[in-house]
């Protein structure tokens, strides 16, 4: 059988998800419909989600939520396919990825909530409610956390070399060239090619969207105009020497942090736990500001990684667990927990008013670091995810990898092309059906 996405699709979840989760007798609010006690169980792999979860149990009586501690990632996926498959065994709710909830979309197994959830739209940032969502009306979870791209730098560095942070490319690209002319050690920046997500959120940024939908099929435009900008901006600075093509997390990017020769980072909101936990002893040389720009007009952002809490098809107690994951994701004593428990940023446009009003201790300095990553939330571009991501990935490990260690501007614009076939022929040995 064809696997095709959108519209169709949706109405036959719909009929498959009745048909998996049972009748639902007992989803009548709080307890089930003999006054029960309801137990739901709730796989994550965020750091002392089991304590943030007690707030819910404690004026929840009758729904009473267990988490489960999972890793994250494929294996997390693969384990919830598993179950699906095997009928049993599956969460009452799911931590998914954005990148991933197409994957879980297409083989079944987390349900279509927008009947019960569609009115929180208003409470997230477009591009997040646009990673629970596939060109349709379906809902399939409720944002959680998300990963604004921000451009951290050494503040001392760069006014020693009195270079303001780079509001363009283009001047990005000339803060890079003036840091390296001044010390052939230093480079404000690296091109990682083990880190899809990270060029992905760049191409976001400037306009991209890797897959989408038409009609009941899937499109794929990895090779287009606007990540081919982007490709060819970071081979052309490789190529000239004046940026690193060291890859990120590993010990000599690690060395770089802490030794001052790499005085730059694009990354997300998140980087302030990996700079703490990597370069401790740079600790008030950094600040953040707003990701250069392709167009200071229209100002845009990207994110780089993200998830949502998404309700299983095999849960006999869906509108349970929907009332938990949107007090999880939107009541102000959970969105506190989100952020200081579980270490997580969340994607409720509420949090920095009533969870993020302190800076990370790394940016104790910095008052308004929360408010630079929420206006970079509200511009990130939207960006749809497709079912085979892994595969695209790791074609960009390959393909990038190559052009990073050929250090030639068009082997960058090349590897987005390798990309694009890969991608196509996967997903139409897959059944898929691909339109173009």
């Amino acid at each position: 059988m064809r696997k095709a996405i959108g519209g169709a699709l949706a109405a036959a979840l719909l009929l498959l998800a009745a048909g998996c989760s049972g009748s639902d007798d007992d989803s009548s609010g709080g307890g089930t419909a003999g006054g029960g006690k309801v137990e739901l169980t709730y796989w994550s792999w965020a750091p002392n989600m089991d304590k943030v979860v007690e707030g819910w149990n404690a004026g929840h009586p009758d729904i009473h939520v267990t988490v489960n501690k999972q890793d994250g990632g494929d294996p997390a996926v693969t384990k919830l396919l598993t179950a699906i498959k095997a009928g049993s065994g599956a969460p009452d709710v799911m931590q998914a990825e954005y990148q991933k909830i197409p994957t879980l979309v297409s083989a079944d197994a987390i349900a279509d909530i927008a009947g019960e959830a569609g009115g929180l739209k208003q409470k997230f940032p477009d591009s997040a409610w646009n990673g629970v969502t596939l060109g349709s009306e379906s809902v399939y979870g409720v944002p959680q956390d998300s990963g604004p791209m921000m451009f951290y730098y050494r503040a001392d560095v760069l006014e020693k070399l009195k270079i303001s942070p780079p509001a363009t490319w283009d001047q990005y690209a000339d803060a890079a060239r003036k840091i390296h002319s001044a010390n052939q050690k230093q480079y404000l920046g690296t091109f990682s090619a083990n880190d899809p997500g990270w060029f992905a959120g760049l191409a976001q940024q400037a306009g991209a969207s890797w897959w989408g939908v038409q009609g009941d099929s899937w499109t794929v435009n990895i090779d287009d105009a606007a990540t081919r900008k982007v490709a060819g901006f970071w081979g052309g600075l490789v190529q000239e020497g004046v940026i690193a093509n060291t890859p990120m997390y590993t010990p000599d990017w690690n060395a770089a942090l802490n030794d001052g020769t790499q005085v730059g980072w694009l990354s997300a909101v998140w980087a302030p736990g990996v700079l703490e936990g990597n370069a401790a002893s740079t600790k008030g040389k950094w600040k953040v500001a707003a990701l250069p720009q392709w167009d200071p007009a229209k100002p845009a952002g990207g994110n780089w990684g993200g998830s949502a809490t998404s309700v299983t098809t095999q849960s006999k107690h869906k509108k349970q667990a929907v009332e938990f994951i949107t007090w999880l994701n939107t009541d102000p004593a959970a969105l506190k927990a989100l952020a200081g428990t579980a270490n997580i940023y969340p994607a409720a446009t509420d949090a920095t008013s009533t969870a993020l009003t302190s800076p990370p201790a790394f940016f104790a300095g910095q008052k308004d670091f929360y408010a630079i990553a929420a206006e970079a939330g509200k511009v990130t571009n939207p960006f749809t995810y497709g079912p085979n991501v892994n595969v695209a990935y790791s074609a960009y490990n390959d393909a990038f990898g190559k052009a990073a260690e050929s250090k030639q501007s068009a082997a960058f614009t090349a590897a987005l092309a390798t990309m694009q076939t890969t991608t196509v022929s996967d997903m139409k040995t897959a059944g898929f059906k691909v339109a173009g």
